[in-house]
């Protein structure tokens, strides 16, 4: 019996200390990790990297991470118009099947899916000096976006200092955020796109799927595939 109580006591010591060193492995882990993220992203601040599931060393061993989460505080994109950025918010990413190289150097996930949020501001310094071609030749410009409720955008259009209100819905269209008007004056007999921005260069390949209009901005959708972390 005592032979036994000291040989469980010894387990239990192995299994806390394995716990202990499993954590640290993973601690250290992540900040390698978001130190190459930074660097290969070319971020202004070192963003956000967890590493889940447990053990992690047995996933080590297996040369890939089962789920990695990644968050992004403030991101500059691209918005094709020479060096016209535009801040995307709280980008969050959930990386699944993370594989990475014997070195570390780089890290490959099979699946990523994410949100972020683009404020209204954002979006209205991308496109106030795009012109907004109304019917019978007006052309008009876009001067403020606001959330409009029930999922609407509120644009303001300026024609001829005159100021319009209408209602638009947000979609996607490949690489670009679109505003379609839903409610237009009376004077316009067509539809038509109140404005439009490119989201280009988002990390590690990742590419927009879907977008809706929220209080503080559009809340966009993310994903991928064989989405690069690192190298």
């Amino acid at each position: 019996m005592r032979a036994l109580r000291v040989l469980l006591i010894v387990v239990v010591i192995l299994g806390v200390l394995f716990v202990v060193v499993d954590r640290v492995a993973v601690h250290f882990a992540e900040g390698q990790a978001a130190d190459k993220l930074r660097t290969t992203e070319n971020l202004a601040g070192t963003p956000d990297v967890s590493i889940k599931g447990f053990p992690f060393l047995t996933q080590v061993a297996s040369g890939e991470l089962d789920d990695v989460e990644v968050g992004i505080k403030d991101y500059e994109a691209s918005t094709g118009k020479g060096a016209q950025r535009i801040r995307i918010d709280d980008l969050k990413a959930d990386m699944k099947g993370v594989a990475f190289s014997g070195d570390y150097s780089s890290a490959t996930a099979s699946d990523a899916t994410g949100t972020a949020t683009i404020a209204y501001d954002e979006l209205l310094k991308a496109v106030k000096d795009d012109p907004v071609d109304l019917p019978l030749g007006v052309t008009g410009k876009v001067t403020g976006l606001a959330y409009g409720g029930n999922g609407k955008i509120r644009a303001t259009v300026e024609v001829a200092g005159i100021r319009l209100p209408v209602l638009g819905t947000a979609t996607v269209q490949g690489d670009t955020v679109k505003v379609h008007a839903d409610g237009i004056p009376k004077f316009a007999n067509r539809a038509l796109d109140v404005s439009e921005v490119k989201i280009g260069e988002l990390p590690g390949g990742i590419r927009l799927d879907t977008v809706r209009a929220a209080q503080d901005g559009v809340e966009i959708g993310v994903k991928g595939s064989h989405v690069r972390l690192a190298g």
